[in-house]
């Protein structure tokens, strides 16, 4: 199979193999168990599967890692999604009396669909993306990454790229993790600034003063908007489009002006006119921008619980793409059309290995001689850095629970 090519007829084939040799067990496994400090905590974890001809199956819930991997290998699920910690076992969810069985705990997620952006794109629309347009999840992630760690101080926040036209964000700080449904609500609405369904035209509403997070937010908007929307999306260059951006409480005056770059300079000393003029402030400038760049989230997904989410490194049946962790420090550069499909993956398994990995192998046998380990499938495939992105995501979730441990066996030693 040529590995520009994924077939989805291919998948029932090339699942097997991915469960058996490639997906990450251990590092998930550390992920969803967080240490194991509360009791039961991986054993009580909703998972959901979708099989083969959509056969949707909830309320999985497994013992360990072991048991998990099985499952997994005996299932071959299309796709797997993560939902609760519940006061029961999942699985054992029906023997338990009405009304007791709860969701207690789960990451604050968020999930941001590129079809939630159809009215402000014209190179894509509904499931289909391209790099123009991919813009809009990389402004997503800068403006709601740094609200979070900022604004909230968590620390531990995880974005994954969906496998379409998506992506997904998990922040697992313990305070997170333990939020209630009001608090999950205020948070996301928070983050919330577009508004409206389909017939609302201005969806953006500013008001003095513009509060500080709508500042920085506008400071992320303002390195992208140019590229995007007046070059990437020619807001500014057909009538259509022009119209669009017009029926935002501005006026025709500076049509006149061919230039989508100079037209854009125009409106926003007209917009500066009216700003010194008018007793009442108008910031219809930065509004358009907000409303063209600003992230638009599915508030659903974060305010509920028990609410389900993809999880990292399913697989996407139609693109075969893998679900993988976003690289924050190289954020630009990421494309999600050179994400590895199964079927390319796989294919590079059966590659010869190289003097070099043959040697690696020797060297981590030689290391682990009791153990025999071998070195890790994935390590010779295009998932390698993927799996080291999330192993070093694990390793610092590790790390801050052990500080904190630490902290408290020092605070009870002063007393």
């Amino acid at each position: 199979m040529p590995v520009s090519d994924y077939d989805p007829t291919s998948l029932p084939d090339l699942l097997p193999l991915y469960y058996r040799r490639l997906f990450p067990f251990s590092p998930y496994y550390r992920w969803l168990n967080y240490g194991g400090v509360t009791k039961n905590y991986f054993q009580n974890r909703e998972f959901s599967f979708t099989l083969r001809d959509d056969i949707y199956v909830r309320y999985q819930s497994f013992s360990n890692q072991s048991e998990l991997e099985k499952e997994m290998q005996k299932m071959n699920p299309y796709k797997i999604d993560i939902g609760a910690v519940y006061s029961h076992r999942p699985n054992q969810h029906n023997t338990v009396k009405s009304g007791s069985f709860q969701a207690l705990e789960k990451e604050l997620v968020f999930d941001i669909d590129m079809t939630d952006y159809d009215d402000v794109r014209s190179c894509c629309s509904a499931a289909d993306i391209c790099s123009k347009c991919w813009t809009l999840m990389t402004i997503a992630i800068r403006i709601l990454d740094r609200a979070l760690r900022e604004d909230f101080g968590f620390r531990h926040c995880l974005w994954v790229y969906s496998g379409r036209r998506g992506v997904h964000c998990w922040v697992c700080d313990p305070a997170a993790r333990k939020l209630s449904v009001a608090a999950r609500s205020a948070v996301a609405e928070y983050l919330s600034l577009v508004k409206g369904g389909e017939e609302t035209v201005k969806k953006v509403q500013l008001s003095d003063p513009i509060h500080p997070f709508i500042k920085e937010s506008l400071m992320v908007v303002e390195r992208y908007f140019s590229q995007y929307a007046l070059a990437g999306q020619d807001i500014l260059s057909n009538k259509e489009s022009v119209d669009k951006v017009l029926a935002l409480d501005l006026v025709a005056y500076f049509q006149s002006e061919k230039n989508p770059t100079k037209r854009w300079e125009r409106l926003k000393s007209l917009v500066h006119q009216k700003r010194t003029s008018s007793k009442k402030a108008t910031h219809a400038d930065k509004e358009i921008m907000l409303q063209y760049c600003y992230p638009r989230l599915d508030v659903n997904v974060s305010k509920g619980v028990n609410h389900l989410l993809k999880s990292p490194f399913s697989v996407h049946p139609k693109t075969g793409r893998i679900s993988v962790p976003i690289d924050l420090r190289e954020l630009d550069q990421f494309d999600p059309f050179q994400v590895p499909t199964i079927s390319l993956i796989c294919e590079e398994l059966d590659r010869p290995r190289s003097t070099e990995e043959e040697a690696e192998e020797t060297k981590e046998n030689e290391k682990d001689a009791g153990e025999k380990r071998k070195i890790r499938d994935y390590k010779r495939t295009s998932l390698a850095k993927y799996v080291k992105l999330f192993d070093s995501f694990v390793e610092g979730l590790e790390r801050s629970r052990k500080g904190e441990l630490l902290k408290k066996s020092d605070l009870q030693k002063e007393f």
